[in-house]
């Protein structure tokens, strides 16, 4: 039996194997199915999936399989239909409505971009210079935060500070507002409004502003269907180079840093260059781009003077 979550689902064969099914022979066959469809993770994906039907743990799922426990039928038909529809491509955090993100499990659904492993690396570098501040309660601001990703792993992990996440998006606005709420991050303020114009009353006194602005160019197709059909476009489009928004940011976050203050700016691996020139041409300082842990190019950094 699982330690915890929905224990009944899963059972010894011997107890009742008319209306039950080895787990480790499921999680195969759905495995099979994932591969086919060209799901880069079948074997995780599928772990991840039935431990939501299960109520567990992956490490639950693990442990289950090798026991040789059973899945009833009834959780059995619901993990079925789950796997056709990431067969279908339909984002893995969609169907379990949780997305991972540091420390943080963040809710997500339609609506609202699913935040990336390698948006880790950008907020670990808004996070050491927030960190770094002398002050007893420094201010970050994220631009266009999304399911408020980057602006709530700031407030987690830099506890002392006050972060601002702003969002235009009514739908990625209430996503932002209500993992605020589910992480309880009382540091942390989620804002309704347009980049250029938001947090007047914080002009010039910001200590690091962080984004994660859509920067795919128009003519650009993402690859994976996952991004592609359910990421919003607004949260994946940046204009004919996909710097467009890039732009705005280094002009809103000279706006809202004071001297000496830091913005982070995640990017698409070729576009490093492109943005050091946007900052440059700003007035910024010390612009640098750095990989993440693929070793692709990921955020470029830089300083107001």
């Amino acid at each position: 039996m699982v330690a915890r979550g929905n224990v009944g689902a899963l059972m010894r064969l011997s107890e009742d194997p008319v209306s039950s099914r080895p787990l480790s022979i499921v999680l195969r066959e759905a495995a099979d199915r994932l591969a086919v469809a060209g799901v880069a993770d079948p074997g995780v994906d599928v772990e991840l999936l039935a431990a939501h039907v299960l109520g567990t743990s992956r490490g639950g799922v693990q442990a289950a399989g090798i026991r040789g426990d059973a899945i009833q039928a009834a959780e059995a038909s619901t993990l079925a239909s789950l796997v056709e529809r990431r067969a279908a491509r339909v984002p893995l955090q969609h169907l379990t409505g949780l997305a991972p993100f540091r420390r943080l499990v963040l809710r997500v659904g339609p609506g609202v971009f699913v935040p990336r492993p390698e948006t880790e690396i950008v907020a670990q570098f808004a996070i050491d210079a927030l960190d770094a501040v002398p002050s007893p309660a420094p201010i970050a601001v994220d631009l266009g935060t999304g399911s408020g990703a980057l602006a709530l792993a700031l407030a987690n992990e830099v506890p002392h500070a006050r972060v601002y996440g702003v969002e235009k998006s009514p739908d990625a606005f209430i996503w932002a507002r209500g993992n605020a709420e589910y992480v309880g991050a009382s540091n942390a303020r989620i804002v309704h409004g347009d980049l250029d114009t938001a947090l007047p009353e914080l002009d010039g006194t910001v200590d690091v502003v962080v984004s994660n602005p859509p920067y795919v160019p128009d003519g650009a197709l993402p690859r994976d269907p996952e991004v592609r059909f359910h990421d919003p476009e607004a949260a994946l489009y940046g204009g004919p180079d996909g710097l467009d928004v890039v732009r705005r940011v280094s002009r809103a976050a000279l706006r809202l840093v004071h001297p000496g203050g830091t913005v982070v700016i995640e990017h698409g691996e070729w576009q490093g260059a492109g943005v050091r020139e946007i900052l440059a041409a700003d007035g910024w300082r010390a612009a640098a781009t750095h990989p993440d842990l693929t070793m692709r190019d990921r955020a470029t950094t830089a300083l107001r003077p």
